[in-house]
């Protein structure tokens, strides 16, 4: 399993989970070597391999979904983060008798590229499939249920939480990630996520470039990899601002690279509730992203909203009349919900009593 916010934040409970007697297993859609694999197998759990969802491998992708579940029968919960495609992988689990089975929304949009019918095609299977509804967020639950969830009600929204001490601020960390990066005295704006098209990198090397035409002594710092990586270097050397930007790839260290920054801009197309917003509000960091991302993602009084029809020049004002300080934001996530110890405690107690009820549905 590959490092990104969904996956940091699975690994988040899972880690408390295993303290608490709970194993995870996981069904991943990539056959190499990820991130987290080692240490899944380290915490005991197991990694079981499909083939990519994608157009024209439907019915083998569902030849190996129903072949998984007839050879493990063990399982009584199946707890899918596939947004809309979980209703293929619920399809099978329902019919293989697994008595809990969760659908998990964490996205606001299915994005508009050549994917989009097979996207909303795979929307439509959901269907009855689920017995339980999960959302990130009260946004992300209604765009993928609507009225199959029921009311409001009936879908729980549970966090994305983090774990809060991981990200309280340490001048030493901030100085020793600055002279890896080679920032100085300069303001260093920060990004992490994958390089595809829903965060919006063209636009944010846009607002870079705005930023650095009118303050010289600013670095751009981008974590992260995807299929628009190469793509987004050469528009950075286009634009005249490479030197200013650091291309990291994925790092392991993200809460000491956010000690390092001393703001985060995330102008995403569209999201749910992403991870890497809370992680960057655990961190104290002010955030500037696009007004397509809930509302309910500022946690901490500290996300900043705008436009993405604004011009890159009106985000670049934002950008340079922000303040720098970090705060210590830890309280607020755990009152919010956001702190991974006390909310792995909930989910714990939610799998135990869906066993023990035997599940619906």
């Amino acid at each position: 399993m590959n490092r990104g916010g969904l996956e940091t934040m699975l690994m988040n409970y899972y880690r408390q989970m295993r303290e608490k007697g709970i194993q995870f297993d996981f069904l991943v859609h990539r056959m190499e070597e990820g991130h987290y694999d080692a240490e899944i197998r380290a915490l005991g759990g197991h990694i079981y391999r499909m083939p990519q969802i994608k157009p024209g491998n439907y019915r083998r992708y569902f030849r190996e979904l129903d072949a998984f579940f007839a050879v493990n029968r063990q399982y009584k919960i199946v707890h899918s983060h596939m947004n809309e495609n979980s209703g293929f992988v619920l399809r099978a689990a329902r019919q293989a008798g697994v008595p809990c089975r969760i659908i998990h929304s964490h996205l606001s949009d299915l994005g508009l590229d050549y994917k989009y019918p097979f996207r909303l095609y795979a929307r439509m299977a959901i269907k009855d499939h689920p017995s339980d509804y999960f959302a990130c967020s009260e946004r992300a639950g209604e765009w993928l249920f609507g009225k199959r969830g029921g009311s409001s009600s009936k879908v729980t929204v549970l966090h994305n939480a983090v774990n809060a001490a991981d990200f309280r601020y340490n001048e030493n960390v901030r100085q020793a990630v600055r002279e890896e990066l080679g920032a100085g005295d300069a303001i260093v704006i920060g990004h992490i996520g994958r390089f595809n098209e829903q965060k919006n990198h063209r636009f944010l090397l846009q607002v870079f470039e705005a930023v650095h035409r009118r303050n010289p002594n600013t670095l751009l710092v981008l974590a992260g990899d995807g299929h628009l990586r190469q793509l987004m270097e050469k528009e950075a050397e286009k634009r005249g601002i490479v030197h200013a930007v650091r291309f990291l790839g994925v790092r392991g260290d993200i809460a000491a690279l956010l000690q390092a920054m001393d703001l985060f801009l995330f102008p995403s197309l569209f999201e749910g509730l992403p991870v890497v917003l809370v992680e960057a509000q655990a961190a104290g960091l002010r955030c500037i992203v696009s007004d397509r991302i809930t509302k309910e993602s500022d946690i901490t009084g500290r996300v900043s909203f705008l436009p993405l029809e604004l011009s890159p020049e009106a985000w670049s004002a934002a950008v340079l009349g922000a303040s720098y300080e970090h705060a210590d934001t830890r309280s607020q996530l755990r009152e919010s919900g956001y702190d991974a110890e006390s909310m792995a405690d909930w989910l714990g107690d939610f799998y135990r009593a869906r066993i023990g009820a035997g599940g619906k549905g």
